[in-house]
């Protein structure tokens, strides 16, 4: 039997059917459908799924996979067990990305404490200490600066990420992008040096879209070979499988 991980997010729907702990297919679109969804689990053996959604639509969703699939977990942190402890005081507004990331990076690094950066929209700064969920930190992703900018201002054109490293911008063009390059990466480094130092055994994650820019930048970081997200929402709902 296979699983069906569905994570939507601010920009984005992320559909992965998975065996055990491959990911055998995925999809990913701006908007789900009952016949995306059909075509997705097409040819496949799903008989579970989990649906996590930063929208607040994850019922809707449910509604639509429930007559394909005969088990389907909506994923809230503040009801749906999890096998990671979860110390957040508002469980109410904890993004279920953010908890399934953490719940995925502990099962895949069991004997450390971690810290997980997911370069999103937002990017958010979450630990996993002595077992737990503890929280993080949140603000502005890489291309909601770009776009602050951009929008905010009277002349300033919309850039994006590049991989380029100068000291400074010689173009307009490049002084905002090497400023919002520069203005993350400072900022991440100073969340992953002072953990790295700390007594113990630790990992700093990078995960997200935009992570690939930062690893590069940012000594002794791990960028996620399989995403967190998605591999602590197939535990979530394999948990939960076995709790019914």
């Amino acid at each position: 039997m296979m699983n069906l991980i569905v994570d939507v997010g601010n920009s984005r729907v992320k559909a992965v059917v998975v065996c055990g702990a491959e990911v055998v297919a995925e999809s990913v679109a701006e908007k789900y459908s009952r016949e995306w969804f059909e075509g997705i689990i097409a040819g496949y053996d799903v008989g579970r799924a989990i649906v996590a959604s930063t929208r607040g639509d994850g019922e809707d969703v449910a509604a639509m996979l429930r007559p394909m699939i005969p088990y389907v977990v909506v994923f809230t942190p503040s009801a749906t067990p999890t096998p990671l402890a979860n110390h957040y005081h508002s469980k109410e507004t904890l993004g279920a990305d953010r908890l399934a990331a953490a719940v995925g990076a502990a099962a895949l690094y069991p004997t450390s404490d971690i810290m997980i950066v997911d370069f999103g929209t937002a990017i958010t700064i979450d630990y996993v200490v002595d077992g737990a969920f503890l929280g993080g930190n949140i603000s502005p992703g890489v291309s909601t600066r770009f776009r602050a900018l951009h929008e905010f201002t009277a002349r300033l054109p919309l850039c994006s990420a590049t991989d380029d490293v100068l000291d400074y911008g010689r173009t307009t063009s490049e002084a905002i992008e090497q400023g919002v390059m520069r203005g993350v990466e400072n900022e991440i480094r100073g969340y992953v040096e002072p953990f790295l130092r700390e007594k113990g055994k630790k990992i700093a994650i990078f995960t997200g879209g935009d992570a690939k820019y930062f690893v590069k930048r940012i000594k002794n970081a791990i960028f996620a070979d399989c995403e967190p997200v998605v591999y602590g929402l197939n535990r979530i709902l394999e948990y939960n499988a076995e709790l019914d």
